[in-house]
């Protein structure tokens, strides 16, 4: 093996020059794989503290650990928060576009690697967002599967494709209001084996929140199959303006 590894290291080195890294937002060349150019990063809004206990939306200032958002204090959420690792923006729409729709599979690693520092100690099993069948065999891929796939091999924290299905056919929520998104996603979601979520501590990751329609249904059966509590982990959330 070693020898292999010894006579392929020039053709390696050749190839590094050929294809060198390249910021995941723009193309430019990088020192290192899932990395951005300066420009890139700086387009970035970075998410955490301070932000609302209940949904994790951002304060502009320091409300104290237990504040909450006006939405929250009208109608609590089901699930234990939403880590973003960004502010849906054009950098991040751009990566998550590309992994979508581009299939440049290797954005999945490069996103969970800025979710990874979101994700809860607590947490002990990892579960995508499910696409149904039709979508993933016209695709051919779930993104958020890729994601979760990145975020266990570098935390070590279980993942589980399986444990959440997508039965039900639903129509694009793309360009749907806040209603029509939950209407279309009512009872889409299905938990077949529920001893292997009961009493889990249960990150549900995805590419992009942006109502919390699909979130709210998939935290629903999750918490109805007796998991412990689901917190949302994704890598961009779409923002009210006046929170930008």
């Amino acid at each position: 093996m070693g020898g292999w590894m010894t006579i392929l290291a020039p053709f390696r080195f050749i190839a590094g020059i050929a294809l060198p890294p390249r910021c995941a937002g723009c193309g430019t060349p990088v020192a290192e794989d899932h990395r951005f150019c300066a420009i890139c990063w700086t387009g970035l809004r970075f998410l955490g503290p301070p932000w609302c206990a209940g949904c994790n939306r951002p304060f502009a200032f320091d409300r104290g650990d237990d504040a909450r958002c006006a939405a929250c204090l009208a109608d609590p959420p089901r699930h234990a928060g939403v880590r973003a690792a960004v502010a849906y923006g054009p950098i991040a729409r751009t990566l998550a576009l590309r992994l979508k729709y581009g299939g440049r599979i290797a954005f999945a690693e490069t996103m969970a690697r800025q979710m990874r520092r979101l994700l809860p100690d607590e947490v002990d099993l990892l579960v995508p967002v499910p696409l149904h069948r039709w979508r993933i065999w016209s695709r051919g891929f779930n993104q958020a599967a890729l994601i979760a796939d990145a975020i266990a091999k570098l935390s070590g924290v279980r993942h589980d494709r399986t444990v959440l299905t997508r039965p039900r056919r639903t129509i694009l929520l793309r360009g749907l209001g806040g209603r029509q998104r939950a209407k279309a996603v009512s009872g889409a979601f299905a938990v077949p084996a529920r001893d292997r979520v009961r009493g889990r501590a249960i990150a549900l990751v995805d590419d992009v929140y942006t109502s919390g329609a699909t979130a709210e249904a998939c935290t629903r059966v999750l918490l109805k199959a007796g998991a412990q509590s689901v917190v949302i982990l994704c890598w961009a959330r779409v923002l009210p303006a006046s929170d930008d």
